[in-house]
């Protein structure tokens, strides 16, 4: 009663509907460019983790008692919280490193069904972070969540959903700049709990010693440090005995005498003479603002911005201010930025999914090709795809949500069950069409009033299936939610559009006539082609003697030198030729006015006999200069020829050499870290191990860079336009092998770097040959 009467008017207004669907389609693409993108919808745990932050250089007894006045605040306040829980400084195995000045809050809240402050969990954060802030001055509070947070910090180094990351080597200068981008920050709409990190301001005690006025006492500088290390830190003065055992006996100066500057100055040191001499005549003290923490990423000085974000997607506020940053602040050279956090994960994410996302489609067009045997009916059943993208960019907006890589997965899954429906229809007009019916308009009513059932019932299974999905409101809801919507929402468009226009596009696509495609045929030459192709992408494989003699054949300095010996036998031949014979005619009353005068001038020049064999001698001289010149020229070829390929040889050789020290050294640092892990070693012994494989690592990435050149060189030499190796790599094998074996039989540091040196200076006493 509905669907008949629909396709009829379809079929009589097929240039409006088909017009009708690709304005939905444009229209869809424009909101996608206005849903905004996040990397996964953030999950609902339940808590709060708080990071709080006191004033740096502070100690830890006020971190405490900051941690235990925020926890008041949130238990006297909120009704919604259950228990306040505490974290500060770091664990014996440092896997969370903080600052003492650093402390995390756990927040733990009952369910959300007795909350009776906030709705929702960010109206509940900002209520929370604003009674904070009114209650405790000094105190930086950033809301997250326990899991969230820790990835966050394991990701990008920063408990921040969005981390900004800024690069060069002045410290002072990198705190300006990130000044200037958290002012940015604190004006965006979305970003908060804005945190600027603070490399400098931690106060230091700085002695700045006079060695012209310590000469003039007689002492020297390591007795002044002597002085001030006992006093301050502590020096070892004898040994005390109980039975057996013996300990340090340590001076140093009382508590009381250890508080402030006037206490290092008023120190004095014992001079040879015996005179007391206080230190502040020797130096001067003083406080002075130092760097209170150095942070790098890929050895290079960074520091971070980072923030929160509530209430936008993380795509359109990292565009902002990337867009803000680039107006308003101009970096010095060396000085640039890279934005990292959850929208780092997201452009990795996309990244990916840029692949996935067409591989699917072609291997979807690729099952429908192989199926219908009809380049022309797959591309049919292949408009299922961007009708179906209608709908999930549409769900998405009515329920304001961005796009993040769930919504992308669901995307993927619509496209699937979505061409099922173009399956069924077009496998049903085939049918008809087999049977006898030609009239294009009776197939597609006949086949649709079939196929209107399994049609509608293969989009409302999969719809039904994720409609839980789509109204879920339990844990691990938020990421469910995008996927479900994507395919109810597609599912919807998807199954109306394929069933209005799929028909009218079938009748178009059947009036153009058109060959059916023999799959064995095309597949043979599909493999052919390939085939044909990674033959010719094979690189060629060259010994030495071929390399040298396909450098005499087809190098270009040889061969302009043969030219130029054929031009000199050309030139020779000129030189013997006889100069040409000159004719003229005379007509005319030259002597008188009554006798004319008329004649014929021929004239030939010859020269003297000894100029031809001077002649001859010159041109053998040329072509013998330049067979010589060519001669020179092979010379200096087959030496780059060998030059090149012995150290091609030698570098192969040292890539055996140099994965085999990786293996060994990979074991070493294994061992290590177990052994760091269990206690029996230190962190030196493993940054150690870990510092020797990354060099060796290094090496072998410098080898490739090498053989490539080299490689490229070899290439040009022999002038061939396919990529060459080298076939004989066993110059040095004897060598190799044995010392090799005997750096495997050697594990330890010493004798391994031992064996490893000797075994470079045999090679380079080998080669380059």
């Amino acid at each position: 009663r509905i669907y008949t009467p629909a396709l009829n008017f379809t079929l009589k207004s097929k240039r409006l509907v088909v017009g009708i669907a690709v304005g939905l389609l444009v229209l869809s693409v424009i909101v996608f460019d206005f849903l905004g993108s996040e990397f996964i919808p953030t999950l609902e745990e339940g808590d709060f983790a708080v990071e709080t932050r006191v004033l740096t250089g502070s100690s830890m007894s006020q971190t405490i008692e900051a941690v235990q006045r925020g926890a008041k605040v949130l238990k006297d306040n909120f009704p919604e919280v259950k228990e306040v829980i505490g974290k500060v400084g770091s664990s014996e195995i440092p896997t969370d490193p903080m600052p003492v000045e650093a402390a995390d809050m756990i927040v733990v809240l009952k369910d959300k069904s007795e909350w009776t402050s906030a709705k929702t969990r960010d109206e509940l954060a900002e209520k929370m972070q604003a009674k904070l802030m009114d209650n405790i001055a000094g105190v930086s509070y950033s809301f997250q969540q326990p899991i969230q947070m820790r990835f966050n910090e394991l990701m990008t180094g920063a408990k921040q959903d969005v981390v900004i990351k800024i690069f060069g080597e002045d410290l002072n200068k990198l705190t300006q700049y990130a000044k200037q981008v958290g002012a940015i920050a604190k004006k965006t709409d979305g970003a908060e709990d804005v945190y600027v990190e603070e490399v400098t301001g931690l106060p230091q005690i700085v002695i700045k010693f006079h060695r012209d006025k310590i000469a003039l006492f007689g002492l020297n500088i390591e007795d002044i440090n002597k002085a001030i290390r006992t006093a301050f830190a502590g020096e070892s003065a004898g040994l005390v005995f109980e039975g057996e055992k013996r300990f340090e006996l340590v001076v140093r100066l009382e508590k009381d005498n250890r508080q402030n500057l006037e206490d290092i100055r008023g120190l004095f040191v014992t001079a040879p003479n015996g005179n007391q001499i206080p230190i502040e005549q020797l130096a001067d003290i003083d406080f002075v603002q130092g760097p209170n923490q150095i942070q790098r990423d890929d050895a290079k000085r960074r520091i971070i911005v980072g923030f929160n974000i509530r209430g936008r997607d993380v795509a359109s506020i990292v565009k902002e201010m990337q867009q803000k940053i680039d107006a308003q602040i101009k970096f010095e050279p060396g000085y640039y930025t890279s934005y990292g956090g959850q929208f780092e994960n997201l452009e990795a994410a996309r990244a990916r999914l840029s692949i996935a996302l067409p591989v699917a489609l072609l291997l979807i067009f690729a099952i429908l090709f192989f199926t219908f045997n009809s380049l022309k009916q797959s591309l049919l059943i292949f408009t299922a795809i961007p009708l179906s993208a209608i709908g999930g960019v549409l769900a998405l907006w009515i329920r304001g949500m961005p796009f993040s890589i769930s919504a992308g997965v669901g995307f993927i899954a619509l496209f699937g069950v979505a061409v099922l429906n173009g399956i069924v229809l077009i496998a049903e007009f085939n049918r008809l069409k087999k049977e006898g019916m030609t009239n294009l308009t009776e197939i597609v009513k006949k086949g649709t009033a079939i196929r209107l059932r399994p049609v509608i019932l293969t989009a409302l299974v999969a719809s039904l299936g994720f409609l839980p999905m789509a109204l879920s409101h339990g844990s691990g809801a938020e990421v469910q939610k995008p996927l479900a919507t994507v395919v109810i929402g597609g599912l919807l468009t998807a199954t109306l559009l394929t069933l209005l226009v799929l028909p009218v596009l079938y009748i178009w696509f059947e009036k153009i006539k058109s060959k059916k495609v023999n799959v064995a045929p095309v597949a043979t030459m599909i493999a052919l082609l390939f085939v044909t192709s990674f033959t010719h992408a094979q690189t060629q494989s060259v010994s030495l003697d071929q390399a040298i003699q396909q450098a005499i054949q087809n190098n270009k300095l040889i061969t302009t030198g043969k030219l130029e010996i054929d031009y000199q036998k050309q030139y020779k031949k000129s030189l013997t030729e006889i100069p040409k014979t000159t004719i003229g005619l005379q007509y005319g009353q030259y002597n008188s006015i009554n006798k004319t005068d008329n004649h014929f001038i021929a004239s030939q020049t010859i020269p003297f006999p000894t100029v031809f064999a001077a002649h001859k001698e010159l041109g053998n001289s040329l072509i013998k200069g330049s067979e010589l010149k060519l001669a020179v020229t092979k010379n200096e070829l087959l030496y780059q020829v060998k030059q090149v390929y012995g150290t091609l040889q030698y570098l192969n050789a040292q890539k055996q050499l140099l994965m085999k020290q990786d293996s060994i050294y990979k074991g070493f640092v294994k061992s290590a870290a177990l052994r760091y892990k269990t206690g029996e070693g230190n962190l030196l012994a493993k940054t150690t191990a870990e510092t020797q494989s990354n060099e060796i690592k290094n090496e072998l990435l410098q080898n490739d860079a090498d053989n490539q050149i080299y490689l490229y060189q070899l290439q040009t030499l022999l002038g061939s336009k396919q990529k060459i190796s080298i076939s004989d790599t066993a110059l040095i094998q004897n060598t190799f092998t044995a010392v090799a074996k005997d750096l495997a039989e050697n594990i330890k540091t010493s004798e391994l770097l031992r064996k490893t040196n000797q075994l470079l200076q045999q090679i380079e006493e080998i080669g380059p040959v």
